[in-house]
Formats: structure tokens, C-alpha cells, sequence
């Protein structure tokens, strides 16, 4: 598996799956597909948005072209000392642009909660630096944790195929070093398949897409969690 990339540009293309349709589709891809470095994981999240939840607010409306995240994320319940993600994604007209750097957890808490200088300054921080910039009010809103299974093709390295379920979230005690337990929004019945590629997706993929009937479809996980707050009179927003 190659080194973790800082910037990506690429598709992805969601899918809502059943448990069977995982399996069925693990099952046919073998051979093409092996699990990545993670393997079987669990993404621990930590979403930033201003006070009336700005960005997430902007992302789930219809239509939309443009669209725009900031988090922190970690594999695992972090200790301050683990290394974590700081990522900035964006989204246009179906194409992802993500900028990562890495740092300890404590010095992403430093940088993002305390607004202190990120420890290795670089371009990727300074386009992050200019983000927090624009939304000046920026803090943490949300933590989203999810179980992954990862996997890349043995062809191309670059198409990445991730399945993620148990997607839980909680707005309160955002620190990822509590736990990844929260309020479920999606259960271990469902995933959420991602498909990640730099071109077209090969044929071989494309063909036990259909056949098992997966069919694009949009999902943002942190909406979910915005719209369960909003049903559950946890967020009232003003605007």
C-alpha cells in the first residue's frame, strides 16, 4: 500500500447498502481488491462549523455545487501522543479536493481549540490557516465515529472502496480521547459504500455493481447527525 497522501483530488460515489449486498460484494471482488493499511477500523471524527452551523447547513442544501468541511480525524480512541489527521475537504461539482496534514492529538487540540501555530507549518496548513480565517468563529460541533472496512485494487491503487457502518454521533464532550460512543444514526444493518478513484471506475467493479443492484445515492454522515440534533430539539438554529 502506498505512503498516506496529503492532497487528494479525486470522485467518490456514495452507495447505501444492506448487509448481504456487503457481503455478496466483498465476495465477487476477490481478487481484485485487498485490505488497505487500516483494514477493519473505527474513524473517530471531530467536525468543526460556526455557531449556526454554517457550513453544514450550506452542504445539505439542494442543489448545490460547492461544498466544504473541516475535521479532525483519528483511527481509534486517540491518547495525546497518537498521531491524528487534520483534514480539510472540499467539494465541487462531484470532484473532492482534500488537504491533510498530521499531527499528535494533543497538538491538533492546541491548533484547532486554542488556536495556537500548527507545529510544521506547510502549505496544506496554510490553506487550512486561511480557511479558519474566513469562518472566524469556527469551533468544534460535532463527533462522528463509524466502524470501517477499507480496501484498494491490486491494480490501481488509487480506486479505494471503504464500507462503514455503526455510525454513531454525540455534541457533547467533544474530545475524541473520551471514547467513541455517541447516539447511533445508522446501525450495523446498513453501511455506507464509498468509492474513491482518480478516473472511471473499471468495468470488472462497475458490472457486480449492477448486478447486485448498488445504486449511487447521497449521504453526508455529519448532515445525518445535524438533522437527528434539529428532530431531537438539541440545536435551535436563527437565521
Amino acid at each position: 500500500m502506498p505512503e498516506l497522501t496529503k492532497v487528494f483530488k479525486r470522485l467518490e460515489k456514495k452507495y447505501i447498502i444492506t448487509h448481504e449486498q456487503y457481503q455478496l460484494l466483498v465476495e465477487a471482488l476477490e481478487g481484485h481488491i485487498v485490505p488497505d493499511a487500516f483494514g477493519e477500523s473505527t474513524i473517530n471524527n471531530i467536525y468543526f462549523d460556526t455557531p449556526d452551523y454554517r457550513l453544514i447547513r450550506a452542504s445539505i442544501e439542494k442543489p448545490t455545487v460547492y461544498k466544504e468541511k473541516l475535521r479532525i480525524r483519528s483511527y481509534g480512541v486517540p491518547t495525546p501522543e497518537s498521531k491524528v489527521f487534520v483534514e480539510l475537504k472540499k467539494k465541487y461539482k462531484g470532484i473532492v479536493y482534500k488537504r491533510r496534514v498530521d499531527m499528535t492529538y494533543e497538538e491538533a487540540i492546541r491548533y484547532l481549540y486554542r488556536h495556537e501555530a500548527p507545529p510544521s507549518p506547510s502549505q496544506v496548513t496554510a490553506e487550512i490557516n486561511s480557511f479558519l480565517a474566513f469562518y472566524r468563529k469556527l469551533r468544534p460541533a460535532v463527533s462522528l465515529f463509524y466502524d470501517r472496512t477499507a480496501y484498494y485494487s491490486k491494480d490501481d491503487p488509487e480506486l479505494r472502496l471503504t464500507f462503514d457502518t455503526n455510525i454513531r454521533y454525540r455534541n457533547t464532550q467533544l474530545d475524541l480521547s473520551r471514547g467513541d460512543y455517541g447516539t447511533v444514526i445508522m446501525d450495523r444493518s446498513t453501511y455506507i459504500l464509498e468509492i474513491k478513484c482518480v478516473d472511471a471506475m473499471p468495468l470488472w467493479l462497475t458490472r457486480e455493481l449492477d448486478r447486485l443492484k448498488i445504486y449511487p445515492s447521497s449521504y453526508s454522515k455529519y448532515g445525518t447527525a445535524y438533522k437527528h440534533m434539529l428532530s431531537e430539539s438539541v440545536v435551535k438554529i436563527s437565521v
